[in-house]
């Protein structure tokens, strides 16, 4: 067999999401390890937290690939103060690997915001805020779906994203959904784009009050939680590495929880 390193997955992640595509703000890459190491197995998660890290050790994963990276910001020292320092000394001790892909991932064709379009059997897909050098990539997707009553449409996604509890605009005139747009994340930046394009409801997550007094009369909002709405991640990086790698073993976190808990 032949050995698959850290860089191998690395650069099959990034042939599927460019880095050049991820936000000014992003660090998206390889966080912690040595690009060259050899991989025994892969844990896949959403966030890097201290009970991901004790699950690869656990399963014997020297990489753990999520979506949101650990390190945002550079640190200025590790002296196990913070979560995250602890978690960088942890990984670097135990020779684990950890490696991101976030907002290249969400602006990839395929990418987090198809994951939930597939998800609701959407048709006709194209990107809602199109790169402008590069159309067919961006942030967030539209299509179109089998003609459904408003409410029909919300118990829908409840369930398919088992969401408790589904935010949405009360004010909003929609009785039918026939055009849906959706984003990964925080997508109210997408909400005008939304409106333009003819959506008649924006399914993302991290709404504030004002985006549902200021948009409610004109498209229906949908806030399913930020977690929710990027859960898919994890799909998508499994496709990709046993796509191009079939004899290498990846695991979803079973230690993976939403940071929100509800009452």
């Amino acid at each position: 067999m032949t050995a698959i390193r850290v860089g191998d997955i690395a650069g099959v992640i990034e042939s599927f999401a460019p880095k050049r595509l991820q936000e000014s703000y992003d660090n998206a890459g390889l966080q912690v390890g040595d690009p060259d190491m050899q991989v025994s197995a892969v844990l896949l998660c959403l966030d890097v937290t201290p009970e991901i890290l004790e699950e690869a050790k656990r399963r014997q994963c020297n990489l753990i690939i999520s979506h949101h990276p650990l390190l945002f910001s550079g640190l200025k020292q590790i002296t196990g103060r913070t979560p995250v320092e602890r978690i960088v000394i942890d990984a670097i001790t135990n020779h684990i690997a950890i490696y991101s892909a976030h907002t290249n991932l969400d602006s990839a064709i395929e990418g987090v915001s198809y994951e939930i379009a597939h998800a609701l059997d959407m048709r006709g897909l194209s990107v809602l805020e199109p790169k402008s050098d590069t159309p067919e990539y961006g942030l967030g997707v539209i299509g179109d779906i089998k003609p459904t009553p408003t409410l029909e449409f919300l118990r829908k996604v409840k369930e398919l994203f088992n969401v408790s509890p589904l935010r949405y605009s009360a004010m909003s005139p929609q009785i039918v959904i026939r055009k849906v747009a959706v984003c990964g994340g925080a997508g109210a930046s997408l909400i005008r784009n939304a409106i333009t394009s003819g959506a008649d409801v924006l399914l993302t997550g991290d709404l504030k009050y004002h985006d549902y007094t200021s948009y409610g009369y004109d498209i229906l909002l949908a806030d399913i939680g930020h977690y929710e709405s990027e859960l898919g991640s994890r799909k998508i990086f499994s496709r990709i590495i046993r796509e191009a790698f079939p004899e290498c073993v990846t695991y979803f976190a079973e230690t993976e929880s939403n940071p929100i808990a509800y009452m």
